[in-house]
């Protein structure tokens, strides 16, 4: 398989550093955001949108709107991956951030959950309108998301192949700054107003904060040159097309690598509800743990990138694989067993930090594996399958293995299973790329 091609980096010096990181990573950190607000605040939004004589039924009924919005984004993966081959990084770039702008800003013409989730009223005013209008509006905002991690991966891996592993990490770094921030909304809310004003108004304030960020990315990324690699090869004519006739292979082991990561995070995601709801933690007490996990996720992501351009990727991720697969049960059994905030910030510290170890490779590990050629619809395409399936459906699955199991250690199956099916999936391919990522040259 491929490495990434060694060109001569165009953006050195930290100011351009700095503005390459920001144009490739503030789509991915508003995307996300958006997506862990409506997580945090599963628990309210539930009662505001998805009413229902049985509690358990609205929660489920809202963390699977969470899910819904997923089967969107392989159509927009096929659409946006396939687009950023044959006319760009930058332009899928600015189209993505533009449609998720339109999106979050323009009711009219592209709606998004963050304009509804601000400005609609609830079912108490709408009815039955006003889920249907959320679940809509989360359709059509997968769709605009489904080309940005592999485009703004592509975009960085392309500029700096001399440090991938550093810079691609920051695809997660944004992720625990969104995280971060949206935690501390929850912390700030659920600690300060009470749970009539939470319920009534205040739940909205933070996805009226992401209506900041969209037109910020914008900016930055028009004015960001494309990368030395598209700009010097002609643009292949049907790459998604040559994905998936040459190089399905590697799409389907690729799907598998993304799978314990996708799935980990969102299960870092359910563990507000979780431990509001099967530990009887106070709401603050939850946002803080999970506030917690997403400041070690910000410090640690970058640090596994550096770790990465000197050791290479898949041994530090066949690790990380393994420790998920061996920790997850005793994790969740103590959890279980001690259900105090210490204990529970212990947990998802750990499952922050594992996470961080497997993710922060993940990025330069999937772009050595596609030629330049396919490389944004192979990530494209291999990530939003992934997301999908184990990512956006896992909050689901946990509350529903812990309703049919009766047992509030079944969100540990989950985490395990996922864990072995990526390790099986790095396994295979660690014997078919090169572990430097700049030393080779690509293969076409």
């Amino acid at each position: 398989m491929s490495a990434v091609t060694a060109v001569e980096p165009a953006t050195h010096g930290a100011g351009s550093a700095t503005r390459l990181i920001l144009a490739a990573s503030l789509g991915n950190a508003l995307e996300f955001y958006e997506i862990l607000v409506y997580g945090y605040f599963a628990v309210t939004v539930s009662k505001v949108f998805f009413p229902a004589t049985n509690q358990a039924v609205s929660l489920l009924v809202t963390l699977g709107t969470v899910g819904i919005s997923y089967l969107s984004r392989p159509i927009g993966a096929l659409f946006l991956g396939d687009y950023g081959d044959r006319r760009g990084r930058k332009r899928a770039l600015t189209l993505s951030i533009l449609l998720m702008t339109l999106g979050t800003g323009l009711m009219t013409i592209m709606p998004s959950y963050t304009w509804l989730a601000a400005l609609v009223p609830g079912y108490a005013s709408l009815g039955l309108l006003s889920p249907i209008l959320v679940i809509a509006a989360r359709l059509l905002q997968g769709f605009s998301v489904g080309g940005e991690f592999a485009s703004s991966t592509t975009f960085l891996v392309e500029h700096r192949p001399d440090r991938a592993g550093f810079f691609a990490s920051w695809q997660w770094t944004s992720q625990g700054l969104a995280a971060l921030i949206a935690t501390g909304f929850g912390v700030l809310l659920s600690g300060t107003l009470s749970a009539e004003d939470l319920q009534a108004w205040g739940w909205r304030i933070p996805f009226a904060f992401g209506l900041l960020i969209g037109p910020v990315g914008y900016y930055i990324r028009s004015n960001m040159e494309e990368t030395p690699v598209f700009s010097a090869a002609a643009p292949p004519r049907a790459p998604m097309r040559q994905l998936l006739e040459t190089q399905w292979d590697r799409l389907l082991l690729v799907i598998g690598a993304v799978i314990i990561s996708t799935s980990s995070q969102y299960m870092l995601l359910y563990m507000p509800t979780y431990a509001i709801h099967e530990l009887h933690l106070p709401q603050y007490l939850s946002y803080a743990a999970a506030a917690s996990a997403a400041a070690l996720q910000v410090l640690a992501v970058p640090l596994v990138g550096i770790w990465v351009d000197k050791m290479g990727q898949s041994r530090i991720m066949i690790a990380a694989a393994a420790l998920f697969f061996l920790t997850a049960y005793p994790a969740f059994a103590l959890l279980a067993r001690q259900g105090s905030l210490s204990i529970l910030i212990v947990v998802v510290c750990w499952m922050a930090l594992l996470k961080s170890c497997y993710s922060g490779a993940l990025p330069s590990f999937m772009a050595k594996i596609f030629p330049a050629a396919t490389r944004v619809s192979g990530l494209s395409l291999s990530y939003n399958v992934a997301v999908t399936i184990f990512g956006g459906f896992a909050p689901f699955f946990a509350q529903s293995l812990v309703d049919l199991t009766g047992s509030n250690l079944a969100p540990s199956y989950y985490i395990m299973a996922t864990a072995l099916l990526s390790l099986v999936s790095l396994l295979i391919l660690r014997g078919r790329i090169d572990p430097p990522l700049t030393a080779k040259r690509e293969l076409r």
